[in-house]
């Protein structure tokens, strides 16, 4: 293993080395000298790997040759021939490029219409640095990435590591460059002026070869196409702004949630086009989207397909007829794009055109009053009530998407703060349920009734709330149209059915009597003889009712 030694005679590890003291310059050398104004690089000093001796030597011959010289500024030069000016290549040559024009071919592989591709390029050659560029002309519509190939760079010649010069290009050449064979066939004048100036016989020229496919697309196969006898101009001056108007039903009541509904058909005579309008309401609820159908040519016979498409839109060599006046007749159902109208009138300027150039179709308008009243609001189908909850909070989630709470009658909760107390024993087959009374509790606020439970000792029954506050419905009457119980029912020794359980009232409080007989037209004289008759015992003895046996309790909260 050899190692470096440095000036001391240790070797050049870190650690060995020492820094110079003496040193005091410690500015960089310049490496570019100038000449006639030029920038050139200097003369390379003594360095790491060079002879001290042969420095010094080259020195001390230029010291020899200056003290040699005799003075020109005293005595004249005896050599009066002019020096040439010193002028380096890079700006001798500058902004200097050959430019030739070759061509390479392109082999195709997949295509039965040509075999091989012509692609012209043009090469520059750019004398300051030998370096060489490929540029393809951009050609449009081609479908081809064109432009520059290869970049500026001197191309290699060999795999000796040598490099193209300007003298090995000529015309009619190849010229090989990463496998691709490049063709000269011409140059530009400069060019040629300029090889010609150096001793280079440049060959004659060739012509550029024509692109097969190009040749054959250039000059397509002659066809003949008959002259259409309608002038495009002359219908566009004579049918501009002259459109057809009919009125028509869309009758989309085969979809969820379908109508009929109104719609204006327009028909174009300038270029046969049919565009459909829906007509608009005020409140009608829906978004004002005017146009139902675009502008567009409807086509009313397609060829038939020997293979199934696999696009929706039709092109016109698929279309064997499109849709014409003729065809727009009131009275008739037409299916437009899948969509079922019923032309029922149309304007006065299309009557006049049918009269004047189709006498034949009759435009008699149709009376469609029929059906328009499938536009009318339906009522609304409510789903049955299936049990859970009140009927009130059940119908809030068919009306709204976000359920809210039914609204309360304030007026009448202002009013009728009061609530009417009665006592009720439970009609039911078991012996057990003989001893058990209920207080029957029903608000006049809002209708509802609630049932308390009195507890009673060594009966095992807990006693407490028997029913949450709540209407109760009538027996027989439907969830649509439910009758609720009111004070006129409550008579003594009437049988209330809650729920599935039936409830006999056997008393009622003296507030109930005086209640009812303040509103004596409204309740049936039934109910009131019933409350007097169990009430009136008590009034003339003027016995609180704990004595009367089935007493009416407070219940305790």
């Amino acid at each position: 293993m050899s190692w470096n030694w440095n000036s001391h005679g240790q070797p050049f590890l870190p650690g060995y080395t020492f820094r110079d003291v003496t040193k005091s310059s410690f500015h960089r050398p310049q490496t570019l000298s100038y000449k006639n104004g030029y920038a050139l690089p200097r003369r390379p000093t003594v360095g790491i790997g060079q002879d001290p001796l042969l420095s010094e030597q080259l020195i001390q011959q230029e010291i020899n040759e200056l003290s040699l010289e005799t003075p020109d500024i005293t005595y004249g030069s005896d050599d009066q021939s002019l020096v040439e000016e010193f002028i380096p290549a890079h700006v001798a040559l500058d902004k200097k490029v050959l430019r030739f024009y070759a061509y390479f071919e392109e082999n195709i592989l997949h295509s039965p219409e040509e075999h091989y591709r012509m692609r012209p390029v043009v090469i520059y050659y750019y004398l300051e640095d030998d370096s060489m560029c490929i540029i393809e002309p951009r050609v449009e519509n081609s479908g081809i990435p064109q432009g520059k190939r290869l970049k500026r760079q001197r191309l290699p010649k060999n795999e000796q590591g040598d490099h193209y010069q300007w003298k090995d290009l000529n015309l009619g050449m190849d010229l090989e460059v990463y496998r691709v064979k490049y063709h000269i066939t011409q140059c530009d004048a400069f060019t040629k002026e300029f090889m010609e100036s150096e001793g280079i016989v440049l060959n004659e020229p060739e012509p550029m070869p024509v692109d097969p496919y190009r040749k054959c697309h250039k000059n397509p196969p002659p066809t003949y196409t008959t002259p259409s006898d309608w002038d495009i101009r002359q219908r566009f001056l004579t049918m501009d702004r002259k459109v057809l108007r009919f009125y028509a039903l869309w009758d989309d009541t085969d979809s969820m949630f379908g109508e009929t509904r109104p719609v204006t058909i327009q028909y174009f005579l300038v270029d046969d086009t049919v565009e459909i309008r829906e007509v608009h309401k005020p409140n009608s609820g829906r978004d004002p989207f005017p146009i139902v159908m675009r502008r567009q040519k409807l086509p009313k016979k397609i060829k038939p397909e020997m293979f199934p498409s696999c696009v929706l839109e039709v092109s016109k060599k698929e279309v064997d007829e499109y849709y014409s006046p003729k065809d727009f007749q009131l009275g008739q159902t037409m299916k437009l794009l899948s969509r079922r109208f019923l032309l029922y009138d149309c304007d006065s300027f299309t009557k006049e055109y049918y009269q004047k150039n189709h006498p034949d179709v009759e435009m008699k308008p149709l009376d469609v009053s029929k059906q328009t009243d499938t536009l009318q609001e339906t009522k609304k189908e409510l789903p049955p009530y299936n049990g859970f909850g009140s009927l009130e909070d059940s119908l809030q989630n068919c009306l709204h998407l976000i359920p809210e709470p039914p609204k309360k009658n304030v007026l009448k909760m202002l009013q009728n703060d009061q609530v009417l107390r009665y006592c009720a024993r439970l009609d039911s087959q078991d012996p057990k349920d003989e001893s058990r009374r209920f207080i029957l509790s029903y608000h006049l606020s809002n209708d509802m009734i609630n049932i308390y439970e009195k507890p009673s000792r060594n009966s095992g029954i807990i006693g407490g709330k028997f029913l949450e506050k709540t209407q109760v419905p009538k027996p027989g009457s439907s969830p649509d149209n439910p009758e609720f119980y009111s004070p006129a029912d409550f008579a003594i020794g009437a049988t209330i059915e809650v729920f599935s359980h039936r409830f006999v009232l056997i008393d009622a409080d003296l507030h109930v009597l005086k209640y009812l007989e303040s509103i004596s037209s409204q309740i049936p004289s039934e109910t009131l003889e019933s409350l007097r008759q169990k009430l009136g015992v008590v009034a003339t003895n003027n016995q609180p009712a704990e004595q009367n046996g089935d007493d009416v309790a407070e219940p305790s909260p």
